[in-house]
């Protein structure tokens, strides 16, 4: 099969081009810059110059492909639209890269004990909403003859391809400790946030290109930690004795800015993948986020 995946050069993209060339598929990949064209080419990808904004682009390089997916950016319509037009008719898959954070509160650090699976209502909190009404949007074009499919992933942590980095929360987290000399969560850092590898995720791509049916979406997860619970592990990881500090919104605001403080490092977002594991027979299996933090690829 070719596929076409916007954000080839990414954290989640890369990892997904390199699982479909694994499996005998080839990859077409929208990259922004000549340097990343080279990036991906030197995995087996076959590099589109452009941007999300290039709806001709878009439109052609998902019109000579067998499948799309979109890694690229969770909240670009107009990119979307013009992906999913070039589909209409088609038969063919859309898959596109949502964020658990959807589900999220902005809760100070504080414990919030909601649970959501695929079925539970969401009303989102007003960060989220615009985000939210665009996976709803996709979904709704189940019966226009394509197969329009969400994936929405939780924290996601692990080595990508090419040896990125490239999960928020954790990075963050570390280069704070490694600043301050203490790890340090905003609040109390109770707020808990599911958690997925890298190398868990990229193979639900395949599952739902595969399997899924046109309208599916899907949580991506396989446990979940608290924020303090991986300040604790950096801070053991690091040589600080297990120590952490909270930090006012105002301390966070200046490490990882105030939005990404009130709906990422202070919420909560916890999911459950129960679509992914009945459905498409999703068996994540990776070590776990701590371990990754104290003995695995964040281990200094």
């Amino acid at each position: 099969m070719k596929v076409f995946l916007a954000g080839a050069s990414g954290y989640i993209g890369g990892s997904v081009a390199a699982a479909l060339i694994a499996a005998g598929h080839s990859v077409t990949g929208l990259v922004r810059t000549d340097a990343n064209a080279k990036k991906v080419e030197a995995f087996g990808v076959t590099p589109v110059i452009g941007a999300l904004d290039d709806s001709d682009v878009l439109a052609k390089a998902a019109s000579a492909a067998d499948a799309v997916i979109n890694a690229a950016n969770a909240d670009h319509e107009p990119g979307v639209r013009a992906l999913m037009g070039a589909l209409i008719g088609t038969g063919k898959a859309y898959i596109h890269t949502s964020g658990s954070s959807i589900v999220g509160t902005q809760a100070g650090g504080k414990l919030v004990d909601a649970i959501y699976d695929e079925t539970t209502p969401l009303t989102p909190s007003p960060g989220r909403a615009a985000r939210v009404a665009l996976n709803q949007a996709i979904l709704a074009e189940a019966d226009k003859g394509f197969r329009p499919v969400v994936i929405c992933p939780s924290l996601i942590y692990g080595l990508g391809a090419g040896a990125t980095l490239h999960s928020m929360q954790v990075p963050w987290l570390i280069a704070t400790a490694r600043k301050k000399g203490i790890a340090k969560h905003f609040g109390p850092g109770e707020n808990i946030w599911s958690n997925v590898h890298i190398s868990d995720l990229a193979p639900l791509y395949l599952a739902a290109l595969d399997a899924a049916p046109a309208g599916a979406f899907y949580f991506a997860e396989n446990g979940e930690n608290s924020m303090r619970e991986l300040c604790v592990a950096i801070s053991n990881m690091l040589g600080f004795g297990g120590r952490t500090e909270a930090m006012t919104l105002g301390e966070a605001a200046e490490e990882w800015g105030e939005g990404a403080a009130l709906n990422t490092m202070g919420s909560n977002s916890r999911v459950r993948a129960v679509r992914a594991r009945e459905e498409l027979n999703w068996r994540p299996g990776a070590p776990s986020l701590i371990t990754e933090i104290e003995h695995g690829c964040y281990a200094v």
